[in-house]
């Protein structure tokens, strides 16, 4: 399945993706739904965000050679923390820069998106609690990530945390290609196959701190060759499955 969220007559709505259009969906993509008879041209449509997360579970140092680039050695477990869901911005959305002058970076990540409860929960079973996984770009304000010692601030502004273009169920999460380019050069290039821990291992010690709930989603960690983004630059997230989130880099006014 392929699921998006998109606006049309000033409404929104979550869709379904078959071919080369989205066919509307009442109900929840949570629990229940059921397919309408409206349908969409795939490309005509103003794809959203494809979740809006109650809550937003980052890790940090999660693929080897990451570690590596950055000259960290490898953590015994995942290392989390809390980002603002009121970061989110979909594809085509601008990513704007609070502090253009500090070292702004873009992160590609896979993100897991919660389909039901999970409280401390094996990592056996944990990938029964997934409802899919769609794409990232965790930006990030290096001079205050240094500065505060934490992660919160420094990836928290508005329009810091792009999600989609779509939630996809059928991938294998621990073997998909992710790659970032910015204008068209690509800067990230690996595979999830590096994370350190792997996703069942991830959603399962994040239950048992906290109670995950529908909707929310938990960014995976990011691979080697992050670099600055700047105003005018296109950065596009391309998750082999699920497919490219692209937002263009603007300053705040």
């Amino acid at each position: 399945m392929k699921y998006v969220r998109f606006s049309e007559n000033a409404s929104v709505s979550y869709g379904l993706v078959e071919g080369d259009e989205v066919i509307k969906l009442t109900g929840s993509i949570f629990a229940s739904y059921e397919k309408t008879d409206e349908k969409y041209a795939l490309n005509q449509v103003h794809l959203l965000a494809p979740v809006q997360p109650g809550k937003i579970v980052a890790i940090g140092l999660n693929y080897k050679k990451h570690a590596e680039e950055v000259n960290k050695p490898l953590p015994e477990e995942p290392m989390m923390f809390l980002v603002a869901p009121s970061a989110v911005i979909g594809p085509d959305e601008r990513i704007l820069l609070a502090q253009p002058e500090h070292r702004n970076e873009h992160e590609g990540e896979l993100a897991i998106v919660i389909g039901k409860r999970a409280k401390d929960v094996s990592t056996d079973e944990a990938l029964d609690y997934v409802l899919g996984y769609t794409c990232c770009n965790d930006v990030s304000d290096r001079i205050l990530q240094k500065k505060d010692g934490q992660f919160t601030r420094a990836k928290s502004f508005e329009t810091y945390k792009p999600l989609g273009p779509a939630i996809v169920t059928d991938v294998n999460p621990d073997d998909l290609p992710i790659r970032v380019r910015v204008n068209g050069e690509v800067r990230q290039d690996s595979n999830t196959s590096d994370m350190i821990f792997p996703i069942a291992e991830l959603i399962s010690s994040v239950s048992k701190v906290m109670t995950l709930e529908p909707g929310d989603i938990i960014i995976t960690g990011t691979p080697s060759g992050v670099s600055p983004m700047h105003a005018g630059d296109v950065v596009e997230v391309e998750i082999e499955g699920i497919g490219t989130l692209k937002n263009v880099v603007a300053n705040k006014l």
